[in-house]
């Protein structure tokens, strides 16, 4: 039972955010940074749960949970927010070789919580072997993502879209919903008492797993040369 404890996301790591919410400056970042080291250490616990998890089902690169976990302190260099920590507690974990294409990421926040992957910012090169795939044969992505499994875990395909069709795709294609991605993400909500639940590291591992399919036609589609090989 101790060890379950461990891995339980407590309503106290949202207490702190909160807080930090209400007073984002660094004297009071300073005063609290026992507390902030102690509901870090629980999304530390979390994360290499959940790594250990994953490395079942897929083979990941990122060392350890902690080394998953982005920075709580903010970039202000080019933000007109010039408030200094962030809100939210995230990390995220990269796949292991240039063989498997696609991250994973998590984010933990107040009314914002959700466990997501899939293609944040593709370069224009696999942007366009994505588009050239689709255009020759949309079939094979959309059994994909109008699966059971796939809605039940995300919906819908989400991510930024371009308002008309990209440069040399026609716009009366008959998958131009896809053609016009400019990210391919898959994103699952989760309520704050749902996080808190012993139950959230296994859903969070449930919802990488089920972006297996997904992840696997976009990995062939990026490493294969112009013949499929």
């Amino acid at each position: 039972m101790a060890k379950q404890s461990q891995v339980i996301i407590p309503a106290s790591g949202y207490d702190f955010l909160e807080k930090l919410r209400k007073n984002n400056n660094r004297e009071w970042f300073n005063e609290h940074k026992m507390t902030y080291q102690q509901e870090l250490q629980h999304i530390e616990n979390f994360a290499e749960a959940l790594l250990a998890k994953m490395n079942v089902h897929d083979l990941i690169e990122t060392p350890s949970g902690k080394k998953s976990l982005y920075r709580i302190y903010r970039d202000t260099r080019f933000s007109q927010d010039k408030t200094p920590y962030k809100t939210h507690w995230s990390g995220s974990f990269k796949r292991a070789t240039k063989q498997r294409r696609g991250g994973y990421y998590f984010h933990i926040e107040k009314g914002n919580s959700f466990v997501a992957g899939g293609f944040f910012g593709p370069v224009p090169a696999d942007l366009k072997l994505i588009r050239d795939d689709i255009a020759f044969d949309p079939a094979p992505l959309q059994k994909i993502i109008h699966s059971k499994a796939f809605t039940a875990a995300f919906g819908t395909l989400q991510g930024e879209q371009l308002k008309t069709a990209p440069k040399g795709y026609p716009a009366d294609h008959e998958a131009i919903d896809l053609l016009r991605y400019k990210q391919y993400l898959l994103i699952r909500r989760f309520t704050d008492e749902e996080v808190m639940e012993a139950s959230f590291l296994e859903e969070a591992n449930k919802t990488y797993k089920a972006m297996r399919p997904f992840f696997d036609y976009m990995s062939e589609v990026l490493t294969s040369n112009g013949n499929g090989e």
